[in-house]
């Protein structure tokens, strides 16, 4: 909704526009009226609609024609002020001021407009039969109100239905000419009919309704209240109403209803609660909403959130058989308007041949996430999350942890999500090693990856707790060539068993972004099932190991059709969850140093004792 509103009063020399103004500021009709009355702000407590209301008079006498375009280019709402009691003032609202105002908006958006028609103390009868074929050739006329400034009739009236126009327009819903919902409104509205259905049995049942009214209004409907709705639905609709249930053409119905009463602000409201704005499309600020995520922490689903999805995920597996069939995943991706997740899920969750399982949905879920949180905020916005669970935005569906510093300095990280950088040579099997993860070997007969989506993301068990492990495939080389940041929880190194020359890029990877830091590692020996290679010149990997104070190599392979092995990610995710200082190099003369000063110090004791002891007898 717009923060403040400017309207623009406009009509021939005489009419009575500065009168007008002047009586609703002083609230008695002016004894002298000025030729143009200055700039007049009314704050927003004193507003119907809580909006500071800007008040402009115009004068042709005193402004030119392009001050007086300038004025309509500021204006959000303009009002042809006229005189009843002179028709020639009537007939220039066609020929002049309508083509003043929107002449060259042909195509674009058209600024709405308020006929007044002031001194309707001078006249007997209304003005309305002169006006009304104005009124149906041009759709940017909002309405007409006859007003008196000398007796003050429909004075804050006037200044209401023009702040009306702004803050509820009806030329974004409604198409005057077709008399029914503009095809963007209709869309907006079957969506939050949608997520109102809580069933998903196409209808709103009177339970639904009142959680809807709630929602929107703040209180629910009385029992007859809801009968009445739906009788007038009955007698104007087929099919408006199914037992007793109120169907989606009865929704759209009351909505096209409240319009043409001229009640578009109760459309507005519900619009508004769901998070539209006035082009009709969901507004930045509901979509996402500000998160701050400070350097060295991350973001998972907060409680809250997991609930949330998990209703969703178990009110739209209709057969109840614990996966998202195809047809149940595109009803629930319909409140969208794209699909936001893509043909390549099945190679970053641990998708079932039936489906999307619940655990292969919050896994996909905690992925968005952790590496996307604006995403997923927008996600949750579509979802209705916010309006749905009476939230005041959907960050609180986000949880950002503590500074990761804070977990090296205790041993042990509170984090449910942790990241691991699978880092290797091209062709050292990255690319298996994710999808080994997600418990698909070389063996598995469903299709494999052409275009690897660098991703996996699983749950796995450190120590009895339950985490969400990322796997990120990175290339070698991409990280000894840029300033790449290394930042990760854990890091997998992975090298070729059977080309031991693979092993150089892991231990130039090692040395240049992580034998310095506090991020663990673990090297993994891939393709165990062929036979080692060749030994180069230098030393081993296990020797490097060694040297370095890593855990020796483990072998791992993915051959085969059986699920390859779960014992390398469980580690992976353990040195993650409880990390340790990494341990430095140990260097010879420094070692040698340390042990003789140790043997001096056990000899000088010794020999104390022994001197203590002969004493002694």
């Amino acid at each position: 909704m717009r923060r403040d509103v400017r309207i623009l009063l406009l009509g021939e020399a005489q009419v009575g526009k500065t009168s007008l103004i002047l009586s609703l500021v002083g609230e008695e009709f002016p004894a002298e009226v000025p030729p143009r009355a200055e700039e007049i702000t009314i704050p927003a407590d004193v507003t119907p609609e809580k909006v500071p209301t800007h008040i402009v008079d115009s004068s042709e006498a005193e402004q030119t024609v392009e001050e007086l375009q300038d004025e309509i280019h500021k204006a959000n709402v303009v009002c042809v002020v006229y005189d009843v009691s002179q028709e020639t003032t009537i007939e220039k609202i066609r020929t002049k001021w309508i083509p003043l105002v929107n002449g060259g908006a042909e195509r674009g958006p058209r600024v709405p407009i308020i006929l007044v028609g002031n001194k309707s103390d001078l006249r007997p009868g209304s003005s309305m039969e002169a006006v009304l074929p104005i009124m149906s050739q041009y759709p940017e006329i909002e309405t007409c109100v006859e007003c008196s400034a000398k007796h003050l009739r429909n004075i804050s009236e006037l200044f209401y239905y023009a702040q009306k126009a702004v803050l509820h327009p009806t030329a974004p819903l409604y198409d005057p000419e077709a008399k029914q919902l503009r095809p963007a409104c209709a869309r907006a509205l079957t969506r939050v009919f949608k997520l109102s259905d809580q069933d998903l049995d196409q209808c709103l049942s009177d339970e639904e309704l009142n959680t809807f009214q709630k929602s929107c209004f703040g209180h629910p409907l009385a029992p007859q209240a809801l009968e009445d709705v739906k009788t007038v639905v009955r007698r104007h609709v087929a099919g408006g109403v199914r037992d007793g249930r109120l169907t989606l053409d009865g929704f759209l119905f009351l909505n096209t209803l409240f319009i043409q009463r001229g009640r578009h602000e109760t459309t507005w409201a519900i619009l508004r609660r769901f998070g539209y704005g006035d082009s009709l499309e969901l507004t930045a600020e509901y979509r996402c909403p500000p998160l701050r995520v400070p350097p060295g922490c991350s973001t998972e689903l907060s409680h809250a959130g997991a609930q949330f999805l998990q209703r969703l995920f178990e009110k739209h597996d209709q057969d109840r058989d614990g996966v998202l069939a195809p047809a149940e995943m595109q009803a629930l991706f319909s409140v969208f308007p794209a699909a936001p997740w893509g043909a390549e899920l099945p190679l970053v969750v641990p998708m079932e041949p039936r489906g999307l399982s619940l655990h292969a949905y919050l896994c996909q879920w905690t992925l968005v996430t952790y590496l996307d949180p604006r995403r997923c905020l927008e996600h949750l916005a579509y979802l209705g999350y916010p309006t749905l669970c009476e939230q005041d935005a959907q960050s609180s569906a986000i949880t950002v942890t503590r500074e990761k510093r804070l977990d090296e300095q205790k041993g042990q990280t509170q984090r449910r999500v942790l990241l691991c950088k699978v880092v290797g040579a091209r062709g050292v099997g990255k690319s298996a090693f994710l999808q080994a993860f997600l418990g698909r070997g070389l063996g598995d007969p469903r299709e494999r990856p052409t275009e690897p989506p660098g991703f996996a993301v699983n749950t796995v068990q450190a120590h009895g707790q339950e985490k969400y492990l990322i796997l990120c495939e990175v290339d070698a080389d991409s990280l000894l060539a840029g300033e790449a940041d290394p930042a990760c929880d854990v890091a997998c190194l992975l090298f070729d068993g059977s080309d031991l020359s693979s092993f150089a890029a892991c231990a130039s990877v090692y040395k240049h972004h992580y034998m310095d830091g506090q991020t663990p590692c673990l090297l993994v020996s891939c393709k165990a099932d062929l036979p080692e290679g060749v030994p180069l010149p230098g030393p081993s990997p296990a020797q490097f190991c060694l040297r370095h104070r890593l855990p020796v190599p483990t072998p791992f392979s993915c051959a085969g059709s059986s699920q390859p092995g779960s014992a390398i990610f469980v580690r992976l995710a353990t040195v993650a969850a409880f990390p340790h200082p990494a341990p430095r190099e140990v260097h010879a003369p420094s070692c040698w140093l340390r042990l003789a000063v140790g043997a001096a110090a056990a000899a000088v004791l010794s020999f104390s004792l022994y001197r203590v002891l002969v004493k002694t007898r």
